[in-house]
């Protein structure tokens, strides 16, 4: 009866825990009735659009200046929502020379949003070196891919 009590209160605690999720990361096709589809779509338009990275670089070109503009006025008008930049890199490279490549290019994503206005607090970042590529393969048109930072909506 003890095992089956635990069990019990077990299940009930992790399902309290997935019911606080509400106001987390939002997905793609992530959906939360409870906000203005206005907010939706600004949340969904900041997950959306990558800023992608030259080899071994960390500077911002010029095309993805435009991209990181619409997050920030996104931001500034929805000013509850707060934002991790994710920094990536391609499987190049040792791990720590990439978690520090990742890190820098969170950082310039960060700072160049901050200089557009948007308040510290609303963002943060985490480098993910090469452990998280968007796209498998050991090629350039791969590589591409996963030199770049992603924007995740972590609460609004």
């Amino acid at each position: 009866m003890k095992r089956f009590a635990l069990v019990l209160a077990l299940v009930v605690a992790l399902a309290a825990g997935f019911g606080c999720a509400k106001k987390q990361a939002a997905e793609p096709g992530y959906v939360d009735s409870g906000i203005s589809p206005e907010m939706q779509a600004a949340i969904q338009q900041i997950t959306d659009g990558r800023v992608l990275f030259a080899f071994d670089k960390y500077t911002i070109q010029p095309e993805y200046q435009e991209v990181l503009k619409t997050k920030a006025e996104l931001m500034k008008r929805y000013n509850t929502i707060r934002v991790r930049i994710e920094g990536n890199c391609d499987e190049r490279g040792t791990q720590e020379y990439n978690l520090a490549l990742g890190e820098r290019r969170a950082r310039a994503a960060y700072d160049y949003m901050v200089a557009l206005g948007v308040s510290p607090s609303q963002l943060e970042m985490i480098s993910y070196g090469k452990e998280n590529p968007a796209v498998q393969g050991h090629d350039e048109a791969a590589w591409s891919q996963n030199r770049r930072d992603d924007f995740r909506v972590i609460a609004h």
